[in-house]
């Protein structure tokens, strides 16, 4: 049932279920769209969860039938919302999250809807489709309209992709930027780091300096952009769900330097989706940032 006229250009893929919770989301969605230039691709599922051989035509027809107003309420919704780019509409077949790792190739960012925080299902997309792309995902989340960006950083490939993200979403939002690195984490630091736990001055010292060195590359990068950097002694998911508090979105790395699970969300990143207060986006490792815009070709 996956299909198009034709394929889309590179864009900004949404997951769109048709309900009312699911227009903050889309909203988000319109924006990110206008701020990359992209198109706009919206992806819904009629799916029938029972097995194949358990499979009604008659149901699977109304199925399709929901599903294909659901996507042009969604386009009008879309343009309501001030969309002005390309949008196309994509009926999918199966489960959401395999739907939009299906469509995923074209994509430059990718976003959903959540549930309100503390409520978000085990195996619900938004915990399941971080975990597994090769895109960031902005998991759209109701809060109050703050224009703060705070980013996780702690030395591993996924900070160092999440901290380049939230630079250009910075900038595209025109938005300040609060790089935080917690780094109480003795519990996966080196053997020779584990003596800097037992002497807190020292701690911050080469922490510190270890946050200018990261950070200073982006600076001449990004000089519109209004950065604060901050070092917290504190534990990372405690430090980071505080920040949440006064931001309107939240960057992490799928993975921090604790993840030891290739296939598995990063314990911190998990949390966040769960009880973060604003929307939260999630960078793989393997994400580069590049000017907004920029048209990607499929697969890259």
């Amino acid at each position: 049932m996956n299909e198009m006229a034709s394929d889309p250009l590179p864009n900004v893929l949404f997951g769109y279920d048709g309900t009312e919770n699911n227009d903050l989301a889309l909203q988000w969605a319109v924006e990110e769209a206008a701020l990359r230039g992209l198109d706009l691709l919206l992806a819904h599922s009629a799916y029938w969860p029972y097995p194949d051989g358990q499979a009604d035509p008659t149901i699977g027809n109304v199925l399709e039938r929901v599903g294909r107003n659901i996507l042009a309420q969604g386009a009008r919704r879309a343009r309501e919302l001030g969309a002005t780019g390309g949008i196309h509409k994509r009926l999918m077949s199966g489960p959401v999250a395999e739907g939009l790792l299906h469509e995923s190739d074209t994509a430059e960012v990718i976003v959903v809807g959540s549930h309100e925080r503390h409520y978000v299902p085990v195996g619900s997309t938004a915990l399941q489709l971080p975990a597994r792309t090769h895109r960031p995902v902005f998991v759209v989340r109701r809060a109050a309209a703050v224009p703060k960006i705070v980013v996780g950083v702690d030395g591993s490939a996924g900070g160092a992709a999440a901290l380049g993200f939230a630079f250009e979403e910075a900038r595209l939002r025109d938005w300040s930027l609060r790089i935080l690195y917690a780094c109480w984490e003795p519990g996966v630091a080196a053997e020779p780091d584990l003596e800097l736990f037992t002497d807190r001055p020292r701690l911050e010292r080469v922490k510190r300096d270890f946050l200018e060195r990261l950070v200073a590359p982006w600076y001449d990068r990004f000089p519109a952009v209004d950065v604060e950097a901050a070092l917290s002694l504190d534990r990372p998911r405690e430090a980071l769900l505080e920040a949440t508090e006064e931001a309107g979105l939240l960057v992490v790395g799928d993975r921090g330097v604790g993840g030891l699970d290739p296939l598995l969300l990063g314990a911190t990143s998990s949390v966040m989706l769960h009880h973060a207060r604003c929307t939260v986006a999630v960078v793989p490792r393997d994400a580069r940032p590049e000017p907004p815009g920029t048209r990607r070709g499929s697969g890259s």
